[in-house]
């Protein structure tokens, strides 16, 4: 096996740089031969991975977190156009490594890498929102608003950081007036948030689509209002629990699966997909889904 590993030594604060001499141990360990490619910046993952597969250059593997995904994909989906992409392969490197939880992909580097040798593949949902591809997840309203405030702030580390941003937003309460199309369905009204997903799992803590599937052929998503400050407090240690007693079961709160959706909202909302925030806020998107579009290295196979 030749594969491309493209590292992004930036992701979970330099963690991964600190990280990768035990990540290439464990890769050679395993017997997969390998070329490094170490970005320096945004974009930089993408245009490796565009690189990678016009070559042929299987599997790409992205050694970081969720955002090193999310750019590796849209650089096979340059590549590889309307055709299914990768393989791709995960190197869990980030801070909170959602999709690699949404696979069942081992946390430790070892159990990672075993994956990646063995070469087991299943055909994943891939989502795509105004022409860019995501891997886990994409929101707007409170989730990528408390996205904007994590990354401000330094002297909190690792899952602790996402539960002091979302104190914070909570604090600030946000609104907007949405409205939103999709399937089988409309709503038009007042909006606190809104996360759509093919994984469960942001923030490495919070299960903002707990019932979300890789490999399910659709969208979920999630939407609701609160009011006040208390209200949505309350849902927060609900939105840590994975399935029973989640904060979708809670008065005002709808989670919906579709294979598209469009959002207007009345006033520009921060956005991200996998974690990575859009440049400007925006008003209006349109998300569809992409069916079994990605080849990705799992435990288990199809």
């Amino acid at each position: 096996m030749s594969a491309t590993v493209i590292l992004n030594p930036y992701a979970n604060r330099w963690n991964s740089r600190r990280r990768w001499p035990h990540a290439e141990a464990a890769l050679k360990t395993a017997g997969v031969a390998f070329e490094l490619l170490v970005t320096d910046g945004p974009g930089d993952a993408t245009r490796f991975a565009e690189r990678a597969a016009q070559g042929g250059h299987f599997p790409v593997i992205a050694a970081g977190g969720d955002g090193t995904i999310s750019e590796v994909v849209n650089g096979l989906g340059l590549a590889q156009g309307d055709g299914t992409l990768g393989p791709l392969g995960i190197l869990p490197l980030g801070s909170a490594n959602d999709l690699a939880y949404a696979l069942k992909i081992p946390g430790e580097l070892e159990g990672a890498a075993r994956v990646i040798a063995a070469g087991r593949t299943r055909l994943m949902d891939v989502g795509c929102v105004d022409g860019k591809l995501f891997a886990n997840n994409s929101a707007v309203g409170l989730e990528p608003y408390v996205t904007t405030l994590q990354v401000k702030i330094t002297r909190v580390e690792g899952m602790l950081r996402y539960l002091v941003a979302a104190l914070q937003g909570i604090w600030a309460r946000p609104a907007w007036t949405a409205r939103l199309e999709w399937d089988e369905g409309s709503y038009e009204g007042p909006l606190t948030l809104m996360s759509i997903g093919i994984g469960s799992r942001s923030g490495g803590v919070f299960y903002m689509i707990p019932h979300a599937d890789p490999f399910d052929a659709k969208l979920t998503f999630v939407f609701g209002y609160r009011s006040g400050r208390r209200e949505m407090l309350a849902l927060l240690p609900r939105a840590m629990k994975p399935d029973k007693g989640s904060y979708v079961e809670a008065e005002g709160m709808r989670e919906i699966h579709t294979t598209r959706l469009k959002v207007h909202l009345d006033k520009p909302s921060p956005a991200h997909t996998d974690g990575e925030l859009f440049s400007q806020p925006v008003s209006d998107l349109e998300y569809e889904l992409l069916p079994a579009k990605l080849h990705i290295l799992t435990p288990t196979q199809d």
